[in-house]
């Protein structure tokens, strides 16, 4: 896959590194948010956000919901906004397919640490591009994902393939994941890669991990497969444009 350079190592904590890259013409097609819409493009990568304990109790929420459902495929998703949950080869909409039985799947506290999860990394991510935060929005889909190395059933298995957020998903203008386990320890694979043009960059998950970017084609990206071993994250995506933003989850 050409040169392949390692951003970040999963055994090093790394209190902020930040790599700019030219903007890509995506965000020209779309209306522009002065003060919001990328004029900065890059990628970030940062262990001082989220703390090591924080990323555990996130991956419990995870796992919590996620054993409701399971995609038959390598690759399941749980999304607390839509309710969206793998189940078998389909998704089912949680809230409404378990009812009463979610109030004992999580706890008030479990979405208050969501909430304040994703402020702290909407702010990381503000600071990183000199933006406002107050003008970013969260937008959907944002989803926690769980990949092991089971074959693929349907294409929504398929996580793997190279694609660019804007393209994919209209209304991403800023990408964030976390790593809610830890590679080469919990899991072989499944490295996140950034496809520049002659060489590949790539960020070994850790617990705690944000990395965060613009959503254009300027950072085209792919999963690698995973080998063994289950992976956990969650991804956070930012959207400029109020008529796409979605306001935080709530346990009904």
């Amino acid at each position: 896959d050409g040169v392949t350079e390692v951003l970040a190592h999963h055994r090093e904590s790394l209190p902020d590194k930040f790599f700019e890259v030219p903007c890509s013409e995506d965000y020209n097609s779309h209306r522009r948010f002065e003060g919001c819409t990328p004029r900065k493009c890059g990628r970030g990568v940062t262990d001082a956000v989220i703390t090591k304990e924080e990323a555990e109790r996130i991956r419990r929420i995870a796992e919590r919901g996620l054993s409701l459902g399971g995609s038959d495929g390598g690759a399941s998703i749980l999304d607390l906004h839509s309710g969206a949950l793998s189940l078998g080869k389909h998704f089912v909409n949680l809230y409404r397919y378990f009812g009463d039985k979610v109030q004992d799947i999580f706890t008030e506290e479990d979405f208050a640490l969501y909430r304040d999860v994703r402020q702290r990394i909407q702010q990381r991510i503000a600071q990183a591009f000199g933006i406002s935060s107050a003008s970013m929005y969260l937008t959907k889909p944002t989803f926690f994902s769980r990949i092991n190395n089971t074959e693929a059933k349907t294409t929504h298995d398929e996580y793997w393939h190279p694609h660019v957020d804007k393209v994919t998903y209209g209304s991403f203008d800023y990408t964030s994941l976390l790593y809610l386990s830890n590679y080469a320890e919990d899991f072989g694979g499944g490295r996140f890669v950034f496809m520049d043009a002659g060489s590949n960059k790539t960020i070994e998950p850790r617990a705690g991990r944000v990395s965060f970017f613009t959503s254009g084609s300027e950072n085209l990206h792919h999963v690698e497969k995973v080998h063994w071993g289950t992976r956990y994250a969650i991804t956070i995506s930012f959207t400029c444009n109020p008529d796409h933003g979605i306001g935080d989850p709530v346990l009904t």
